[in-house]
C-alpha cells in the first residue's frame, strides 16, 4: 500500500475515531451522577479532552510510514 493510499484511508479514520471518542466522552459524561465535585469534573473533561490523542498518534504513525519499495536499498 502506497503513503498516498494510507493518507486517504488514515484521514476518514482519523475523522472517525474523533467521532467516535466524543460520542463515547459524551455518553460517558451524562452518565456521571449529579453534584460531583468541580476538581472531578475537570480531570474528567481533561481525560475525555486528551484521550483521542493516543489513537491518533497511532494511525499518524501508520499513515507516516515510508512506502516499501521492490528493491534493497
Amino acid at each position: 500500500m502506497t503513503q498516498r493510499n494510507r493518507k486517504l484511508i488514515g484521514a476518514f479514520l482519523l475523522v472517525g475515531s474523533i467521532i467516535a471518542w466524543s460520542v463515547l466522552a459524551t455518553a460517558l459524561y451524562l452518565a456521571l451522577p449529579e453534584g460531583l465535585p468541580g476538581l472531578v469534573l475537570i480531570v474528567f473533561f481533561i481525560i475525555a479532552g486528551m484521550g483521542w490523542l493516543l489513537p491518533a498518534m497511532a494511525i499518524i504513525r501508520w499513515m507516516a510510514k515510508p512506502d516499501v519499495t521492490g528493491g534493497r536499498p
